[in-house]
């Protein structure tokens, strides 16, 4: 039998960097951005976030992501189901959130903000991958079980949060 070396079938791939969208619920209601860039996405509608940096949770990032882009205190909940990757090495995971306080501006990277009942959801033009999360979102908000053992708990009337 001939021993030959090839390196590469086993070798782990790098673990993809992590982005955090957002479902940001307050009064049954969910907040959309509307992004003001890059080009390609320019005015489509998407749940608001970024990257994780390195040593951060993806809930640290996801409350860290909306102080900076909305000036608002939220809480990372639960993460929701499906993961998307936005490109080599980058993946999307989204998280509903609750606002604690604050009212969320448009800061960094939108131009406008909207809130969306379960009814509305289809109202805007969302970025295809947070058009794909939908369904979790308004199982949300109405408190309508998942099914799976990732549903979210029914967060869709914040008040209590401050």
């Amino acid at each position: 039998m001939d021993a030959t070396h090839d390196p590469t079938p086993d070798a782990p791939a790098a673990p993809p960097r992590i982005v955090v969208g957002g479902a940001l619920v307050h009064r049954g209601r969910v907040l959309a951005a509307r992004r003001s860039a890059p080009e390609a996405v320019a005015g489509r509608w998407e749940f608001p976030g970024g990257k994780a940096e390195p040593g951060e949770t993806e809930a640290q990032a996801l409350e860290r992501e909306l102080l900076e882009e909305l000036g608002v205190r939220a809480r990372a909940l639960v993460r929701l189901p499906g993961a998307w990757a936005v490109r080599p090495g980058l993946e999307l995971r989204f998280w509903a959130a609750e606002l604690l306080s604050g009212e969320p501006r448009a800061l960094q990277d939108h131009d406008a903000l909207r809130w969306l009942g379960p009814d509305e959801l289809d109202a805007v033009d969302w970025i295809d991958h947070d058009r794909d999360v939908l369904p979790h979102v308004a199982r949300l908000l109405t408190g309508t079980p998942a099914g799976t053992a990732d549903s979210a708990p029914a967060v869709g009337d914040a008040q209590s949060a401050g």
